[in-house]
């Protein structure tokens, strides 16, 4: 949570006078791992990101272990044996849109955002698609993507390479609204 603050401080601090943060009201992210024994899928509700639209930096930092699974056993491999959540707690992204949106008018965006992902102590540059629909006082922004999990050094024992795919797909939705000091 400290961490969480200072970046929406360092966020504030860094951008000009006439600068809006947004931080999500809601967002969901999740995962479908399909493979040929068992499909795996997680959902997270407790992420927050964030977007200067000042600048168009997006920052997110997610609690890895507050993923839910549907299976207790799932989620406890998860954690324990691939995702090592003690030692890699959170997975954070933080990026620019690259595109011009005009964060005073509704409409919808095709966007990419390019930035850094960490996740499981590696961090890869990354290009991501999304959609960013501006309306009224909310953004509303989307994405679908996948990760290659062995460019996180993430490792499936070979006991396990039949559960568990090489590519995640993920998806993110969230809206956000106007941060009040």
């Amino acid at each position: 949570m400290k961490k969480l603050a200072l970046s929406l401080v360092t966020l504030a601090l860094s951008s000009a006078m006439s600068a809006q943060i947004y931080i999500a009201k809601t967002c969901e992210i999740s995962f479908f791992s399909a493979s040929p024994l068992e499909d795996i899928e997680a959902l997270n509700k407790a992420c927050k990101p964030i977007i200067n639209t000042a600048t168009n930096d997006v920052q997110m930092k997610i609690a890895i272990s507050a993923f839910q699974f549907e299976k207790p056993l799932m989620q406890e491999h998860f954690n324990e044996n691939y995702m090592e959540t003690e030692k890699y707690p959170t997975a954070v992204f933080k990026g620019k849109i690259n595109e011009a949106v005009d964060w005073t008018k509704d409409g919808e965006y095709k966007v990419t955002i390019t930035g850094k992902l960490l996740i499981h102590g590696v961090e890869k540059e990354r290009t991501i698609d999304g959609i960013v629909k501006v309306k009224g006082q909310e953004i509303t922004i989307s994405s679908k993507f996948k990760i290659h999990i062995a460019d996180h050094g993430i490792k499936v024992p070979s006991l396990y390479v039949q559960n568990i795919a090489e590519d995640v797909d993920v998806k993110l939705n969230a809206i956000l609204e106007p941060y009040k000091k």
